[in-house]
């Protein structure tokens, strides 16, 4: 697998960056009205009055230097919601906080934590005043703060200055230096640990790994240190969370626990709601993931019904676990879950923004639906469909290749002949460099692989095998240079193409070696095990494919499509 991680489209991070609801009462989170600041702007003083304690987020507990019982559980709350990647949610926690303790300098400290880079996204330009003006404060308060909070105040001053700056590496890597101290100094303050662990991530986002799977020093490093804080405490929120973003491009299995006890802690934040689907999806657990995306867009939805909350949770936030609930739905078969997630993802879209630069993943939310529709073999819905506007190239794209497909099924080689032509003449538009999906992979690679598949099917709908697996093996190469991402840019494993077109062409043992090249991939899928298990019959080796039978019936137990091979 060639995973070449870059840094995530900033746009991600707004879907995590809701700032919830204004109430006195202790409510769920998920029950709180909107408020309409970003992460890094200041609060009103009535807003800050209002700020809720939310009653689902679990009983985290970090002591600090204070004697106001309320200033106490704002700072909980506050850093849990930071640990699930909530940081506007949290600065408000934190900033009532220090209205509630004036003297309480490491309530300072978790306002400029929350203001500052993290994984998804650089710091906000905006955002460095509020920051510097935070942990000058913190340091000034330092008189009433332990000596462990002290050492966290100056940990973070390393991080900030009072302008912006071209290039803020060496602050971010300053600021790791200076946890790792800490860490060293408290090595059983887990926190401690675990946010020297993040500052180390922070310094390298998304990019832990090397080509080969081997992970790079920081990517060890940071492995090593997260895992020391679960052998201590098993269910540590923010370890958990960020061991899970550790690991899962190439070592998920090493997550599969930590997935678990974060869901079994139910700490009703969104994103952690919908975390450990990362991890069900990479060791073949689709229904699994189904279920926590499930909770998680069922969460969502009560939100929005009560809320009608607009920008980027609408606009990001809840089609992220749509999509992720259509993916796994259908490499488990289930078919109608996968056709309504799709529906929901392409109907959160905001139209008023699909054609602004930087928003191509809202282009591609859109046509989750035609992708849909092709893995399922819906070819006369895939032809009733109208045409996508043409100003919206990559769409138009993706409408032309699901007629092609649908054509090439149907038997109408010269229609689809005319689709693929029109299809090449788009992939070859230079726009669609710059029409990405989260900054991470560009839809002119989804085409390239769409103009390839496309190619391949339709010269096996001729008989000319030879290129139809070539087309297809090409197909392969371009979706195995995609950058990671989850799920996958790309609607479904061409692998299970090109299997069943080998065992068309009378292949046998080449498809058995695609398809084992698949489950080492997407494991437990049951398409590649169906037709595994028919390249082993067709070799005659009956008992090993009578085995493999037994798996694909377990991994299509949720399933309400029957297929007849690993591709409609």
């Amino acid at each position: 697998m060639n995973l070449n991680l870059r840094p995530k489209h900033t746009l991600f991070v707004a879907t995590l960056l809701l700032t919830l609801g204004l109430r006195d009462q202790p409510i769920a989170l998920s029950q709180a009205a909107p408020s309409h600041t970003s992460s890094h702007e200041q609060i009103s003083h009535e807003s800050i009055n209002s700020v809720p304690l939310f009653n689902n987020l679990g009983n985290y507990h970090f002591p600090i230097s204070t004697t106001n019982p309320q200033a106490q559980q704002y700072f909980n709350q506050g850093l849990i919601l930071a640990y699930g990647f909530n940081h506007a949610e949290a600065l408000r926690s934190f900033q009532q906080a220090a209205t509630l303790d004036p003297n309480c300098a490491i309530c300072y400290w978790g306002v400029a934590y929350v203001l500052g880079p993290h994984i998804n996204a650089a710091m906000e330009e905006d955002a460095i005043p509020t920051a510097w003006e935070a942990i000058q404060k913190a340091i000034a308060l330092s008189q009433h703060a332990s000596d462990k909070e002290r050492a966290y105040i100056n940990a973070l001053a390393a991080r900030y200055t009072a302008d912006p700056v071209e290039d803020r590496s060496p602050l971010d890597l300053a600021y790791a230096n200076a946890m790792r101290e800490v860490s060293q100094r408290y090595p059983d303050d887990l926190d401690a640990v675990t946010l020297y662990a993040e500052a180390l991530m922070d310094t390298t986002p998304w990019d832990y790994w090397e080509a080969d799977g081997t992970p790079k020093p920081e990517g060890a490093e940071i492995i090593a240190t997260l895992e020391s804080v679960l052998e201590r405490n098993p269910d540590h929120p923010g370890a958990l969370h960020l061991y899970i973003h550790a690991v899962e491009a190439e070592r998920p299995q090493l997550a599969a626990e930590a997935a678990d006890r974060l869901r079994a802690l139910n700490i009703q934040t969104g994103h952690l709601v919908h975390m450990p689907s990362h991890i069900y999806i990479r060791v073949g657990r689709y229904h699994d993931a189904v279920a926590a995306n499930q909770e998680a867009a069922a969460t969502d939805a009560h939100y929005a019904h009560q809320h009608h909350p607009e920008g980027t949770y609408r606009v990001a936030y809840m089609p992220h676990n749509y999509h992720f609930l259509w993916f796994a739905a259908v490499m488990a078969g289930q078919k109608e879950v996968a056709l309504q997630a799709a529906r929901q993802t392409a109907d959160l879209v905001d139209q008023s923004l699909i054609k602004e630069p930087g928003y191509g993943t809202l282009q591609h939310y859109a046509v989750v639906p035609l992708y849909t529709w092709i893995k399922f073999g819906m070819w006369d819905k895939i032809l009733a469909e109208p045409a996508p506007n043409t100003e919206l190239v990559y769409p138009t794209g993706v409408w032309h290749f699901a007629r092609g497909m649908a054509f090439t099924a149907q038997g109408q080689q010269q229609a689809a002949s005319q689709e693929l032509e029109k299809l090449r003449a788009i992939a070859a538009d230079p726009a669609l460099e710059g029409v990405t999906i989260w900054d991470i992979n560009t839809t002119a690679h989804l085409l390239e692989i769409a103009t390839e598949v496309l190619a391949g099917e339709l010269a096996a709908a001729q008989g000319n095998w030879e290129e139809a697996i070539a087309h297809l093996e090409k197909g392969v190469e371009l979706e195995d240079s995609l950058n990671y991402d989850e799920p996958s840019p790309w609607y479904a494993p061409v692998r299970q193409m090109l299997g069943a077109v080998l065992l068309q062409a009378g292949r046998p043992t080449e498809a058995e070696q695609v398809y084992r090249e698949d489950l080492a991939l997407y494991p437990e899928n049951g398409w590649s095990l169906y037709g595994l298990a028919q390249s082993l019959q067709a070799q005659g080796k009956l008992q090993e494919a009578e085995q493999v039978q037994s798996q694909f019936e377990q991994a299509w137990q949720h399933a309400d499509v029957s297929i007849t091979a690993s591709r409609l």
